[in-house]
């Protein structure tokens, strides 16, 4: 399996194909039952792409947000599970499996433009979210 992407990849590159497809080429993984992320999403993806950021937590107080602590990015109302990032797009399923294990969120949110590998988890306590602080760890992208 890893001799066929290659391939792919080295084909992809020779004919000229953008840096930005082939680089996230180099970031798949396949996916297997025991890999950290549930079954379920193991046979709806037989492939995710597994990157490592620094993750950190954020609230909806003023001074974390913008003048609406309460609407995300996209215009929803913030939940458990809500995670903000500037590097995917709106409706883009993760897990953090070091972390969070199994728990599936949702990009809906934006973080300050200088945030360029970062993913903000929301959390409905102040404290909770300095307690979390900032750590580094891989996320998988299920979509």
């Amino acid at each position: 399996m890893k001799k066929h992407i290659l391939i792919i990849l080295v084909t992809l590159i020779l004919s000229g194909y953008p840096s930005a497809i082939t680089n996230s080429l180099l970031h798949k993984t396949a996916v297997s039952p025991d890999g950290g992320i549930s079954a379920a999403h193991a046979a709806e993806a037989p492939f995710c792409k597994v990157k490592r950021v620094w993750v950190t937590a954020y609230t909806s107080t003023p001074e974390e947000t913008d003048e609406t602590p309460f609407l995300t990015a996209n215009n929803t109302i913030v939940e458990d599970g809500i995670i903000a990032a500037n590097f995917l797009p709106f409706g883009t399923k993760v897990q953090i499996p070091a972390v969070f294990g199994d728990k599936v969120f949702t990009v809906t949110d934006r973080m300050h433009v200088r945030k360029r590998n970062f993913v903000d988890v929301w959390m409905s306590e102040k404290d909770d979210a300095l307690a979390f602080g900032i750590r580094r760890a891989e996320i998988v992208i299920l979509d």
